[in-house]
């Protein structure tokens, strides 16, 4: 049995060249599909507080150590087979140099995996790129990705009792990703009495937030974690894409996602704001994602409102 370590905190997006010191929860929990290569090795993953819950309970994970001064010198101490490091954060990248293992895969202090660093450094390669995130990801750990899944370790103990969950917010870093309020309400009356709704909850607390996820047969989100929670927990899914690329997320067959019927160049931007003032996303309309929730609707065997 080998011994791993994961560092990974979500200060850095892996196919993102943003640095920040808030946790990006999910680029955390959607680089757990890894944890798929290792279920005989003894796990240790370098993680962000805050996105502790996502990892916790995870029992292909050995030790969750949360990222501080104190964690650092309890790793200095221990040696690692394999170190497998995801954030660009200088901190962490010098702290390498202070741990003991045979071998590093990602990010190192010259730079690490060429396709890891070329699509988080490079604004065309990402643009262009046709890989998913688990298939790039894989590469840059000498793995070939076959379809393996996010892994998250919290069991929720919601039974679906609604239709449609509307995963209405996003990150304040990403509000070119935001649908609009007012998108929102008309989709809601659009769909009338057909269909129970549930708007997001959860907010400040992971784990009721996962089981509010849990509680729904289909979500529609935008890029983000709420995205990633439901295909974890394999619920069908309508996603919004307009600033990123759809083609780095894998819906694993329990969805389908929609883009902004408008043609400009500056799609996908990758931005976390719109230069324009006019986000791309708006142009996604409640008419649209009404068919999809109706097409995904006939994936589930379970009768609506039941």
């Amino acid at each position: 049995m080998g011994k791993i370590l994961i560092i990974k905190m979500g200060y850095s997006e892996t196919l993102e060249s943003r640095l920040s010191l808030t946790s990006n929860l999910g680029d955390v929990l959607r680089t757990t599909f890894i944890l798929n290569y290792f279920k005989q090795e003894e796990v240790t993953w370098l993680v962000d507080l805050s996105a502790y819950p996502l990892l916790a309970g995870n029992k292909y994970i050995e030790r969750i150590v949360k990222y501080n001064r104190a964690a650092k010198e309890f790793l200095k101490k221990d040696k690692f087979d394999l170190v497998i490091n995801l954030e660009k954060v200088p901190e962490i990248c010098s702290f390498l140099k202070d741990l003991k293992y045979n071998k590093l895969l990602g990010f190192d202090p010259q730079g690490g995996d060429r396709k890891l660093r070329e699509i988080s450094r490079d604004f065309d390669s990402k643009k262009n790129n046709r890989l998913c995130f688990q298939e790039i990801l894989a590469g840059a750990i000498e793995k070939n990705w076959r379809g393996e899944p996010y892994i998250l370790g919290y069991d929720p103990i919601t039974k679906p009792i609604y239709d449609i969950g509307f995963n209405w917010t996003t990150s304040r870093k990403w509000s070119n990703k935001a649908w609009p309020q007012k998108h929102w309400k008309e989709l809601e009356t659009l769909l009338g009495s057909g269909y129970t709704i549930s708007w997001q909850r959860g907010f400040s607390n992971l784990y009721e937030y996962i089981e509010w996820i849990n509680g729904c047969r289909i979500i529609v989100s935008a890029d983000t974690l709420g995205l990633h929670i439901a295909l974890a927990l394999k619920k069908r899914v309508v996603a919004l894409f307009g600033p990123t690329v759809p083609q780095e997320i894998f819906l694993y067959n329990c969805g389908s996602f929609l883009t902004p019927e408008i043609e400009r160049e500056c799609i996908p931007c990758c931005q976390p704001y719109c230069q324009r003032g006019d986000p791309c996303i708006n142009r996604i309309y409640p008419e649209q994602i009404k068919e999809k929730i109706n097409h995904e609707f006939k994936q589930i065997s379970c009768p609506r409102g039941v």
